[in-house]
């Protein structure tokens, strides 16, 4: 039986028994950041179980797909090398929530495996908890399993979500091999074997454990069941290993081609297989490369699929061709795998093209501290500098040193980087804001979205120091809180409002305005008078300042849907900056955008400023607004009433949004893209402006042309063309220069043979140069190699006001037997502080003593000589 033939047979038969059949959720959890993945079948109905989410349905069946690999539930290190360890694996499960409880979810799993499945009863196994003897009736008396083939556990048969919520008792089923495999029944000393392999596990969710440790009865037990399909389906396909079930064999076969490695059975492989499927779904999901977070962990998949590549002898790079063969075993289940192929593939590309200049530099560097090591421990320190100054994965160093039987000093490494992590706390210890530690009541009104103008009362007032006061004086600094304001409190992205509250014989200038909670805080100095709590204040915007914000915040919005349109749907936005002079933009995206690709976004953006259409908001409830195809951040939390804003032609974008924007698209004017960067692996930045600021640009734009173009002697529209002409000639001038340099150094050349001194019958030049470059010194090194024939060359070069030394040192082929230009090279930067290497030929090296190098260089003949004896 095929694994899609099972997982379609599972949700099958659920949804015949009244469970709704709910597609696999995202690996990135939409509702737990404390988990870094989805890896198990009920993390998508976590708040559902605790109540938080209520759903139209109280059985649900579902196979998700899982990752494991970093956090607390991490199997990277043991896949490929055991039978059933997966970074991602699918798991199929049946919920209910407070309707069916132990009875059901048993008979459920029972007919489902033996009468469905057609399992042997006397192949399988089952476990409870050694306090459940509600359970264990049920398995004896109504399913009749066989009590020799039953068992009583304790801790393993207890599950819960955390230290305190919702808990209970499990139970287990195991399939038997057979005894001409090694292992015992579950309990037994032998059980650690592959005799009897747990498929199933029901969890009878039917307690809340307190802080005290107590366990209080649920008032309507809940069942969650997880049985993982690659063990499943090794066990329906006759296999011991998952890694020989069809899902994974056609895997094998394509990594083999692709690697040149025939055996499917070797551990690197398998490694391979395990690990497309990992990245090509989690870069589905929207995850991509970087430096920290999911992104770090899935770099590291990525990049430990291919040195186990590298390491079978494939040739360039090969793992991102491996999409389309699980695109043929997987597609058809997770549509989204499919439509996501072209995506998944250059992100992967480009990895592997990032990670080869890496793997180059760093094997060379690991392989060079490995030859100079000292017993068989590779020092934490070393470890920790491959890691951090080059970039080189610790995982990575741990399989080399695996494969060559040295010990990694990980308590040295975790100790160098828990110093890097405190150096790193340190330097962001910034001052507190004074008003963080403010505790009021209530909250703030925000009347902003439809005035600038308003009336409202003082509730409180703060100093510096972060105390509450009673009043403020002129020329004193504080925070202001009202009970109602038009100022728009920095928030997603938008900058706060400035502006004034004017009161009874004076004014307080507000210069920024913070939100703490339900509160909206007024940063800023009172010019004149007295400011009192209980105070009536009139509060006025500075509209300008607003005008020209809102046009940068509506324009971000119509510029993240371009994205999406002309980049794709795994744009997401990692982080904007709206102010009144421009608007900033972080998305994910991993590589630079094209010319061509910024033109367009810029003309689509355009394109719905002329149409001047209306803005609309909405309030409606989050679950609407995602029927609606409201854009969200992913991370965000968000209130059961949420406010959408529809703005374009169309319906062009709809985002939640709290912020303030223009009433018609129309009223951003017109929209420019400064620049583009990338600021982190797999995120970029767009700054761009709009309205009055792009006319401003534009006509700084102009200016600076005019002012070239009379510098040229040339109209406006002619620059380019004068520009042409000007570096054309450069070049001519570049050309001939080179060809008068090496004449002169040709001269120069001859007259430097002549001061080659003979040591041994080698001829030996070492010399300083005065007015040459050092990039120049490898030209004349080769000419003097050549002119000499046979002979060892050493040539420098010095900066004294830099305090710079550059050297270079050649040997002749018939030579390097006996003098390799590495070591003698090393020899003389010693002595002028500096250090370098290179190849027996040539090699270059630099240094800081400036005045050291004369001694240096006239220690050469004797070194020479030394080495020819």
């Amino acid at each position: 039986m095929k694994s899609a033939d099972i997982r379609q047979a599972f949700l099958s038969y659920f949804e015949a028994h009244g469970h709704t059949v709910v597609p696999s959720s995202s690996l990135v959890p939409g509702n737990d950041p404390t988990l870094l993945f989805t890896n198990a079948g009920m993390v998508p109905f976590k708040d559902v179980f605790l109540g938080r989410d209520p759903r139209p349905y109280v059985r649900a069946t579902s196979s998700q797909r899982c990752v494991r690999a970093g956090g607390k539930h991490n199997d990277l290190d043991n896949v490929g090398y055991t039978a059933r360890h997966h970074t991602f694996f699918e798991m199929l499960g049946n919920f209910s929530f407070g309707d069916y409880f132990k009875r059901d979810a048993i008979r459920f799993a029972w007919q489902f495996l033996t009468e469905t499945l057609g399992l042997p009863r006397e192949k399988l196994w089952v476990t409870v908890h050694v306090s459940d003897d509600e359970a264990e009736r049920i398995w004896k008396d109504e399913m009749g399993i066989d009590p020799e083939r039953f068992s009583k556990l304790d801790e393993d048969n207890f599950w819960q979500m955390g230290d305190t919520g919702p808990c209970g008792p499990s139970s287990e089923i195991f399939f038997d091999h057979g005894p001409e495999v090694w292992g015992g029944p579950p309990g037994s000393p032998e059980e650690d074997g592959d005799r009897y392999i747990e498929i199933w596990n029901l969890v009878f969710m039917q307690f809340d454990r307190d802080a005290a440790g107590t366990l209080n009865p649920l008032p309507k037990p809940s069942i969650d069941t997880g049985m993982g399909l690659e063990r499943i389906a090794a066990v329906m396909q006759g296999v011991h290993s998952n890694y020989e079930i069809d899902l994974f064999q056609n895997l094998l076969e394509a990594a083999a081609r692709h690697t040149g490695h025939a055996d499917t059975s070797t551990p690197s492989l398998r490694v391979i297989a395990d690990h497309i499927r990992s990245c090509a779904f989690l870069i589905a999901d929207g995850v991509l490369p970087s430096n920290e977070g999911r992104g770090y962990v899935l770099r590291r998949i990525i990049r430990r699929a291919i040195r186990h590549g590298h390491k079978l002898g494939a040739q360039g790079n090969f793992f991102h061709k491996l999409v389309g063969a699980l695109d043929v075993e997987m597609g058809d289940a997770f549509p989204e795998l499919r439509e996501s192929r072209h995506q998944i593939e250059r992100v992967l590309l480009k990895e592997e093209e990032q990670f080869a200049r890496t793997l180059e530099h760093g094997m060379g560097l690991l392989e060079e501290a490995l030859s100079g090591l000292e017993g068989d421990t590779l020092p934490g320190e070393t470890v920790f500098k491959l890691y951090d100054t080059f970039g080189f994965p610790f995982d990575l160093t741990a399989d080399v040193c695996r494969e060559r039987g040295v010990t990694l000093d990980e308590a040295g490494f975790e100790r160098e980087l828990e110093a890097q992590r405190e150096r790193a706390r340190a330097a962001s210890q910034f001052g507190a804001d004074y008003a963080a530690a403010l505790d009021l009541e209530g909250e703030t009104a925000f009347t902003g979205h439809d005035l600038l103008e308003d009336r409202a009362t003082v509730t409180a007032l703060v100093d510096r120091e972060g105390n509450a006061l009673a009043r403020l004086e002129p020329e004193q600094r504080g925070v202001v809180v009202l009970d109602r304001t038009p100022f728009y409190g920095e928030s997603g992205g938008q900058v706060g409002d400035t502006g004034y509250l004017e009161l009874e014989g004076g004014r307080f200038l507000v210069t920024d305005t913070q939100k703490q909670g339900g509160h909206h805080l007024h940063h800023g100095v009172l010019l004149e008078g007295t400011l009192v709590v209980g105070a009536e204040v009139h509060p006025r915007v500075d509209a300008s300042l607003r005008a020209a914000t809102v046009r940068n915040h509506s324009a971000t919005h119509l510029m993240h849907k371009a994205l999406r349109l002309v980049l794709g749907d795994h744009v997401a936005q990692k982080g904007s900056l709206v102010t009144p002079e421009r608007l900033r933009f972080d998305f994910s995206h991993f590589e630079p955008m094209t010319p061509e690709q910024l033109a367009e976004v810029e003309r689509l953006v355009n394109e719905q400023i002329l149409a001047n259409a209306p803005t609309r908001t909405e309030q409606m409830t989050l679950d609407e607004a995602k029927a609606k195809g409201a854009a969200a951040l992913f991370e965000a939390k968000y209130a059961d009433s949420v406010r959408v804003l529809t703005i374009g032609a169309d319906d062009f974008s709809i985002e939640l949004c709290g912020g303030t924007h223009v009433a018609r698209s129309g009223d951003i004017g017109c929209f420019h893209i400064i620049s583009e960067v990338g600021i982190a692996s797999g995120v970029r930045r767009i700054e761009a402006i709009t309205g009055e600021g792009a006319l401003a640009w534009f006509r700084a734009q102009e200016a600076r042309l005019n002012r070239i173009g009379e510098r040229l002697k040339a109209k406006p529209e002619q620059v380019e063309e004068r520009v042409e002409s000007l570096l054309e000639r450069n070049r001519m001038l570049e050309k001939e220069l080179e060809r008068l340099k090496a004449k002169l150094a040709s001269a120069a050349g001859n007259d430097m043979l002549n001061e080659a001194r003979e040591v041994k019958g080698v001829k030996v030049l070492a010399k300083r140069l005065e007015g040459v470059a050092g990039k120049e010194l490898r030209g004349m090194l080769d000419q003097l190699k050549n002119k000499l024939g046979s002979g060892i060359v050493v040539l420098g070069v010095a900066d004294a006001e830099a305090g710079k030394v550059s050297l270079i040192a050649g040997v002749t082929d018939d030579l390097t037997g006996q003098i390799k230009a590495g070591d003698l090279v090393k020899h003389v930067a010693a002595q002028v502080g500096g250090k370098g290497g290179g190849r027996p030929d040539m090699a270059q090296a630099g240094g800081s003593d400036v005045e050291a190098l004369p001694g240096a260089l006239d220690s050469v003949p004797a070194w020479v000589e030394e080495r020819l004896q």
